[in-house]
Parts: structure tokens; sequence; C-alpha cells
């Protein structure tokens, strides 16, 4: 099977709801993903109590992140 490249250029512009979701993405826990959204710098953003992010700047802080 071919391996398949994500990019920033490939990923969908699409907002992501919710901290299950948003903990799957990054692949952690709920526990992580809520602890990460309190830190600076993190985009995961809080509306009416409910957690989002958008895909694509998830995928580029986690990506820095790593490096």
């Amino acid at each position: 099977m071919d391996e398949i490249k994500i990019t920033e250029a490939n990923l969908p512009v699409e907002r992501i709801w919710g901290l299950p979701d948003i903990a799957a993405f990054l692949d952690v826990s709920v526990d992580t993903a809520r602890r990460w959204s309190r830190k600076p710098g993190v985009p995961i953003y809080r509306c009416g109590g409910r957690y989002y992010a958008f895909r694509s700047e998830l995928w580029r802080w986690h990506r820095s992140k790593a490096a």
C-alpha cells in the first residue's frame, strides 16, 4: 500500500469541534488536549464553553512541536 504524505496543502480547512475529536487528530488523550488548550500559543479555542480548532493550524503547530 502506498503511503500518503500529509502536507498543509492537502489538509481541508475545517474546524474540528470538541476535545475528543481534537485529541484524536493529535493522537493524545482528551485530558492532554485540554491541558494543552490552556497553554499560550496552542491553537485550540473555546466558544460558548465548546472547544474547537482548525485542522491546518493544529497540524502546523503539532509539526513545529515535534521538530
